[in-house]
């Protein structure tokens, strides 16, 4: 898309906008459908599924958008607050540039289930370390590994925005990611199976036993009507 088609589409957006808050009354329509939205895919991102299990506790994630495709990858202690909030986008940034309506698809790993396959050595540091300072590692190797482009700048105070070199950061979690190389394939592994999962055709969904996929584009025509 050249600068031109940019603005347009751009402008565009803006006239769309313009029309849904038009008023008062379509102020509030509009309040109620993006959060009704929202609030759905935070529930199917931590409710009991199928197989009755919720989801809760240490957890690596990554957003995909249709067209733009992986967009951010985050880790969380607290899957059953912070994935909920992810698509309101009260404490977290990434709603207010992707809106939910355009995720594709929402990735999420229970890696701590991943440890009992893990070297031995690597077991015993992730509990000298701590879950959270492990969950931080392998944040940092699948950012690393994938690149997401909302992962890889940050805000100045400047107005603008500045390149981060993820491979030379020297975070606790970059430090301690080089220590778990097994851990790290066996994360790498369950990324690449729930990331190109298919969706099903009658739910948005697939559940599996080291982690879960929900598909907010499957949600979107049924929640417009």
């Amino acid at each position: 898309m050249n600068e031109q088609s940019y603005d347009e589409a751009y402008r565009k957006w803006r006239a769309s906008l313009a029309t849904l808050l038009a008023d008062a009354s379509l102020l509030a329509h509009w309040q109620e459908r993006r959060y009704q939205f929202a609030h759905r895919v935070g529930a199917l991102l931590t409710e009991p599924q199928a197989d009755g299990i919720a989801t809760a506790g240490p957890v690596l994630y990554g957003v995909f958008a249709s067209g733009a495709g992986l967009c951010y990858v985050g880790q969380t202690q607290e899957a059953e607050r912070r994935l909920r909030d992810l698509p309101v986008g009260e404490s977290h940034h990434l709603a207010n540039t992707v809106p939910p309506e355009l995720w594709e698809r929402v990735v999420v790993i229970r890696w701590p289930l991943l440890l009992p396959a893990a070297p031995a050595e690597e077991r015993s540091l992730a509990a000298e370390i701590g879950l959270s300072v492990c969950g931080l590692a392998l944040e940092h190797l699948l950012q690393v590994k994938t690149a997401p482009p909302l992962n890889s700048r940050r805000r100045r105070a400047t107005g603008d925005w500045q390149p981060r070199n993820l491979a030379h950061s020297r975070s606790r979690g970059a430090v301690h990611s080089q220590s778990m190389p097994g851990l790290g394939e066996l994360t790498l592994a369950a990324w690449a199976e729930l990331s190109e999962a298919e969706a099903p055709t009658h739910s948005a969904v697939v559940d599996i036993k080291i982690g879960r996929v929900v598909f907010p584009s499957a949600l979107h025509e049924t929640s417009a009507n």
